[in-house]
């Protein structure tokens, strides 16, 4: 990558990121047979994308600079791998309704798409990124953890990078070191 990334839209990334805490908590409450209530957690989610990545008085308040081409382009990708990563990790389970593997394979797939945004959003992505996948994996080892545990979990993860993304977390920038040829 040539061109300088700037993140500035962190506060905008943590409000999201508390509200899917949320609605992933309350997704938990309401589980029932599910684990966790799919109908809680696609409305809440949807309610919550629109409410602060599509609402432009949201995003123009929270934003602290502009974002690039580039980094546009990687929110479509990472949303693209987002959806191929479930299908692929949690796919083979729909049929068979095990909705424990499909739970567990929403979250390291959602968990793994965060690395894509340490170029939109900088290093705490990668940071929530690991602490993610070292949630769910811990689920897939030891199954004898409820779910719920789990889930409350990695909310609780989204919800403390949230909080320090919206509140405490400064734009920054990274720069491409040059390279030279000898």
């Amino acid at each position: 990558m040539k061109e300088a990334l700037e993140f500035n839209h962190k506060k905008q990334c943590g409000l999201w990121l508390i509200l899917v805490g949320i609605v992933l908590t309350a997704a938990v409450i309401f589980g029932g047979d599910f684990l966790v209530n799919p109908f809680v957690f696609l409305i809440g989610y949807y309610v919550s994308f629109f409410c602060v990545n599509v609402n432009k008085k949201v995003r123009e308040k929270l934003s602290q600079g502009s974002i690039s081409k580039t980094q546009i382009k990687l929110i479509y990708f990472s949303i693209a791998v987002l959806f191929l990563l479930m299908f692929c990790i949690a796919g083979s389970f729909i049929p068979g309704w095990h909705w424990r593997q499909i739970w567990l394979g929403v979250l390291l797939a959602t968990a793994i798409h965060f690395f894509i945004w340490f170029f939109i959003h900088g290093w705490s992505m990668v940071v929530l990124g690991t602490v993610c996948i070292a949630i769910t994996v811990t689920g897939y080892i030891f199954a004898d953890i409820p779910m719920a545990v789990i889930c409350i979990a990695d909310a609780t993860a989204k919800l403390f990078c949230g909080v320090y993304l919206l509140f405490a977390a400064k734009p920054s920038k990274l720069v491409p070191k040059k390279q030279y040829n000898q």
